[in-house]
């Protein structure tokens, strides 16, 4: 059973207006709440606001008539429910699983029942049409087969394949791209959707009204396993710490590749307090400081493969090193053939920490999380990635940057993540255009990029004022280079000291480049992230008539920080030689060098 509070609750919806039952009592609801009429699977979405906050005030969603507390009492539980602790703001409830029909809303204060808005009906309706999949499992490079019915035909009807969870119009709007699709006109009919190039995991399938994202159907969910024996990305490899005394918890169940139809896990060897779970659970209380090493055998029908893995058991602090990385994914890995699991393999060899993603197409943190048994928090386009829990997050600002607070034990981190606009783009004005350092900067202004880092840093304020105490980290892809690294003792493209904005903000905002603080000489350390794979300019922004010319060659990625860190060590990282002309099948999945700084926490 559930909550109420003082509330504004305004559905992101259209709202639908409605009469509220009446109220046998004379105290006034000091919110309005309004709601709208949704597919049963999909979420209701609402906001709110009241003079009264309270971190119990809650919504709760019941049937109508039903249990719901029309006198401002207790009758029954709720069907639904979630807390709306603020003065305002926004939130869902989930609706699978509930059965088509009316329903009442009701916006309730401090874990009680007494009204904080009018109540709000709303009809749960059932979906048009159905879709069946012939397999709830296919192998990747075999169709999916699905069959249809609907009484709302539509010659632009659709089928859409995402990942599960990942881009899907799970509120019957657009989220991102779908993975795969195809038109399905006809009141019914077959369809099938390809899987070739597509990473093993869990996908839902969604049937969608006339080019839109209108419900036809309830989703369907599959999984697509690989193909080929089954093996990890690496044999060796570390989870995340763990403390004496203190219940532990990490899994290897998403990592294993290949064909994986029937799926299991066994120890071989390893200490008496781990335990490994047939769906891949690594649990425990370690008695003893120091590594763990436990041998794991996973079983497929294909055959079996064995990977070694490291515990570092801490008696004090759990995260005394910290491993961070900036990573831009290049469009989340789908370039390069078998990108997923190149990403998963140099996470796990590089024993990575927290990570934050650009270019996170497709939802790919989400899926690397999955894999990897991490935490995430992602958009369209950036992404925080933690190997220890995140406990809050901070959503867009800045175009796409977000902002997480990771849990390190008896520490927590502050980890924002920015991706800047990336035309015009400054070492092309420069090395191309040869514009004076005012021009530069003038066009630095122009590309958004400017805006963006000075709206990042004013967001950060709060963070970096309490930095003494929880460090902050700051990285991403700026699409510029660093008034480091340009400077009167390192011309680069006849230049000398170039005040490049994105890093000049973050400076006079008290953060440190990490790289540059561990390689301080430019000329001897240059860090470039742009890049192992453009070797060669391949025209574009305005400088056509320099194609085939040398790339220049930029620092643009960074790990910058404040607070209590020592920089141990940072590299600009990439693997084997990338090819420019095929980069399908580079065994590095990006076109950026990736930035790791390994810090000691104080």
């Amino acid at each position: 059973m559930r909550r109420l509070l003082p509330l504004v609750l305004a559905v992101l919806v259209a709202a639908l207006a409605v009469a509220a039952p009446a109220r046998p009592v004379l105290a006034a609801a000091d919110g309005t709440l309004a709601a709208s009429s949704v597919t049963v699977g999909s979420e209701l979405r609402f906001s709110y606001s009241t003079p009264r906050p309270s971190a119990t005030n809650w919504v709760g969603l019941y049937t109508d008539p039903g249990n719901g507390p029309a006198g401002e009492a207790y009758v029954g539980p709720s069907t639904k429910w979630t807390y709306a602790a603020s003065a305002s703001g926004s939130g869902s409830l989930p609706t699978a699983g509930l059965a088509p029909g009316a329903y009442i809303l009701y916006y309730l204060y401090n874990d009680g029942y007494t009204w904080l808005a009018q109540p709000v009906r709303i009809q749960l309706i059932a979906a048009s049409g159905t879709l069946t999949l012939a397999s709830a499992t296919v192998t990747a490079g075999t169709p999916i087969q699905v069959t249809y019915t609907t009484s709302k035909p539509s010659g632009t009807n659709w089928i859409g394949l995402y990942h599960n969870p990942g881009n899907g119009p799970v509120n019957q709007a657009y989220v991102g791209q779908s993975e795969r699709w195809v038109y399905t006109a006809g009141t019914s009919g077959s369809a099938s959707l390809p899987t070739s190039g597509l990473t093993a995991g869990d996908y839902i399938v969604y049937y969608l009204y006339n080019d839109g994202y209108t419900w036809l159907a309830q989703p369907v969910t599959l999984r697509i396993t690989g193909s080929g024996a089954p093996h990890f990305p690496t044999p060796a490899f570390t989870l995340r710490n763990a403390k004496v005394g203190v219940a532990y918890s990490a899994t290897v169940g998403g990592l294993v590749q290949g064909n994986t139809a029937g799926l299991s896990f066994a120890k071989t060897s390893g200490p008496a307090w781990a335990t490994v779970s047939s769906t891949g659970a690594v649990t425990g209380t370690p008695t003893a400081a120091g590594t763990a090493t436990i041998g794991i055998r996973a079983t497929t029908t294909a055959g079996t493969t064995d990977a070694t893995v490291t515990v570092r058991v801490q008696a004090a602090a759990l995260v005394p090193q910290l491993r961070a990385l900036s990573w831009n994914l290049w469009h989340g890995g789908t370039v390069v053939s078998n990108g997923f699991e190149k990403e998963l393999k140099f996470l796990l060899e590089r024993d990575v920490d927290v990570v934050g993603i650009q270019e996170n197409q497709d939802g790919a943190a989400q899926a690397l999380a999955t894999a990897l048994g991490w935490s995430y928090f992602q958009n369209a386009d950036t992404a925080v990635l933690s190997r220890y829990p995140i406990t809050a997050t901070t959503p867009t600002v800045a175009g796409s940057a977000v902002a997480a607070r990771i849990d390190l034990g008896s520490r927590s981190l502050r980890l924002w993540n920015a991706h800047l606009g990336y035309t015009p783009y400054g070492p092309y004005d420069a090395c191309f255009g040869h514009l004076t350092v005012q021009q530069l900067l003038d066009r630095e202004a122009s590309s958004g990029r400017t805006g963006q880092i000075n709206d990042v840093i004013a967001a950060m304020a709060p963070d970096l004022a309490a930095s003494a105490s929880t460090p902050v980290l700051l990285t991403g892809d700026f699409n510029a280079p660093s008034h480091l690294d340009w400077t009167a003792a390192n011309a680069r493209c006849g230049y000398g000291a170039v005040p490049w904005p994105t890093s000049t903000a973050p400076a006079n905002a008290g953060l440190t480049d990490s790289y540059r603080q561990a390689h301080p000489d430019p000329a001897t350390s240059p860090g470039n992230t742009w890049s192992p794979v453009d070797k060669t300019f391949a025209g574009g922004y305005g400088y056509d008539s320099h194609k085939g010319e040398p790339e220049p060659q930029d620092r643009i990625d960074f790990v910058h920080y404040r607070g209590p860190l020592t920089v141990l060590s940072s590299d600009a990282l990439w693997e084997g030689t990338p090819s420019q002309s095929d980069p399908s099948g580079n065994a590095w999945p990006s076109d950026h060098a990736a930035v790791l700084t390994v810090f000691a926490v104080s």
